[in-house]
């Protein structure tokens, strides 16, 4: 495994343990390079699911891409950054389907966020319904503060 500190080619185990119900296969790794420490997922990979964007063009699901966005969006919140990991690595797993629109994923993040924290989840709404205006951000806003209210 390439080490994501210097690239170094060759890293060892250090510690595994199941993860995610037994889905997939948690590592901590050392990398033999720069001797850092990094942590590594391994799961069966039977069909992977498909994104089907905007656009209409498909690609595989990559479960980095949805942490990241996740990440940029709790960023200096109080947010355990384990539960975006379980949320995002576990998804495929979740959805149990072959295929599916780019704009359920950003639902289902959403709905995610949501008990988590208001301002994550206004962030990623920000993004994910891109918002062009200040006056989206205070609609989205007053619509949280209802469903609290509520």
């Amino acid at each position: 495994m390439k080490c994501p500190y210097c690239s170094a080619p060759d890293s060892k185990v250090v510690n595994s343990r199941p993860s995610d119900d037994g889905a997939s296969i948690r590592r901590r790794r050392e990398c033999l390079g720069c001797a850092r420490r990094f942590t590594t997922y391994e799961r069966a990979q039977l069909e992977p699911l498909m994104v089907v964007k905007r656009g209409g063009q498909r690609e595989a699901f990559n479960p980095d891409k949805l942490l990241r966005g996740l990440t940029l969006a709790t960023e200096k919140r109080p947010v355990d950054p384990e539960a975006l990991r379980a949320f995002a690595y576990g998804f495929e797993d979740e959805v149990g389907a072959s295929e599916l629109p780019s704009e359920e994923i950003g639902r289902r993040a959403m709905t995610f966020l949501r008990p988590l924290d208001d301002v994550a989840y206004i962030r990623f709404a920000s993004v994910y319904r891109d918002f062009d205006s200040l006056e989206r951000f205070i609609e989205e806003i007053r619509g949280l503060k209802a469903e609290d209210d509520g």
